[in-house]
């Protein structure tokens, strides 16, 4: 299983912006050193609270600063952007990075950013697929080719730089609850990032049956599924008990949940009193919140829930002090990630190999100082 972050990121209005960014980038610094896979970047432009309005330019940055760690767009909007600029723009930093970016895509999260710029809701799922169709094209075909829709229009278009990772850059779509995103994944054969656990606004369904969507789209379209490839994204934070990590985010989670998704953005809160959101969150599988046993069962029930999955993605979330929020990361990285990437089967095996010969060895270690001794009295002698 790989390991990575979403960071969309939510900052509480109020403080200084230039040091959030900063913070957010510090971060990505100390995920790589803890050898998370990826990091996906969003990209919005209004509301106050996720202020990266280009994950480019973010990543960009970030890719200096670090070494080995995977840096996407989570997600471009494609709908608010010419699809050429938007494939020369992944392509440059595809060479800049020398092949650690991945393209995430979406039509647009807030209808703020969608007002502003002037498009129709209804129509941005629909947009976010002639985008991407012409993005796929222009990156795995060098020959020119033209296209024109109601919102944009290429003549003879192709691309000076082909992508730096063999055949393109690789593509994610994001997907919540409606079949757009996993239908369009499946289209491509694209990974898909599956942003939470469907909570039926519009209509009922599950992670299991929106990746039978993908898989059945795929089919239909002569490309595969991976698994592997699948990202399920929930808030998570750790500490070395229950009580603390609860303790830890328990006023920071109200603030994001009740000031930002409710008196902001007008979603669904919990109808329960702020100090109560955290356990309904969890109850509610929104979120895992305790110790690291405590997220290693609640990935397994995960598992159990999609049919399984290859990459657990951890909502970055501003709502912990920073040594707090880096030592629940920390905890991960020590303890739940070797769990579920085998690297500790041959440590285990090794040290019940000895601890099960300890009484021979024992004898042995002994038997060989003996006779070292031994030898040195006889030619002292």
């Amino acid at each position: 299983m790989k390991f990575g972050v979403f960071m969309a990121p939510f900052h509480r209005v109020g403080e200084n912006p230039t040091l959030a960014l900063e913070r957010d980038l510090e971060l990505l610094q100390w995920l790589d050193t803890l050898g998370f896979d990826e990091a996906y970047i969003g990209e919005h432009h209004s509301a106050g609270w996720e202020t990266i309005a280009s994950p480019e330019l973010f990543m960009a940055t970030a890719a200096e600063r670090t070494r080995h760690i995977r840096l996407g767009t989570g997600v471009t909007s494609l709908p608010y952007h010419h699809p050429f600029m938007v494939a020369n723009r992944m392509v440059q930093l595809d060479h800049l990075t020398r092949g650690r970016v991945i393209l995430g895509c979406g039509p647009g999260a807030l209808a703020s950013d969608a007002l502003m710029l002037g498009i129709k809701p209804e129509r941005q799922r629909a947009m976010m697929e002639e985008s991407l169709d012409a993005i796929v094209r222009l990156m795995s075909d060098p020959e020119p080719f033209s296209c024109k829709t109601d919102w944009f229009e290429m003549n003879e278009a192709v691309l000076q730089l082909r992508p730096y990772q063999d055949p393109i850059v690789p593509v994610a779509v994001a997907s919540v609850e409606s079949p757009a995103g996993v239908t369009l994944a499946g289209k491509h054969g694209a990974s898909v990032l599956s942003l939470s656990v469907p909570r039926d606004t519009i209509r009922k369904t599950s992670l299991a049956e929106l990746w039978t969507i993908a898989e059945e789209t795929a089919a239909e379209h002569g490309k595969t599924m991976r698994r592997e490839d699948w990202g399920v994204v929930m808030g998570m934070h750790l500490a070395d008990s229950k009580k603390q990590a609860i303790k830890d985010i328990k006023e920071g989670a109200a603030n994001v949940v009740t000031e930002y998704f409710g008196r902001t953005l007008g979603n669904p809160v919990p109808d329960v009193p702020r100090d109560q959101i955290v356990d309904y969150m969890v109850d509610h599988n929104q979120w895992i919140v305790g110790t690291p046993d405590d997220c290693i069962a609640g990935i397994n029930r995960l598992q159990e829930i999609t049919g399984g999955f290859g990459k657990f993605m951890m909502r970055v979330e501003d709502w912990a002090p920073r040594d707090k929020i880096h030592r629940s990361y920390e905890l991960l990285a020590r303890y739940v990630m070797p769990h579920f990437q085998g690297s500790l089967d041959g440590i285990k095996i090794s040290n019940e190999w000895a601890s099960e010969r300890r009484e021979a060895l024992q004898q042995n270690r002994y038997a060989g100082i003996k006779a070292a001794t031994d030898r040195f009295d006889a030619n002292r002698n």
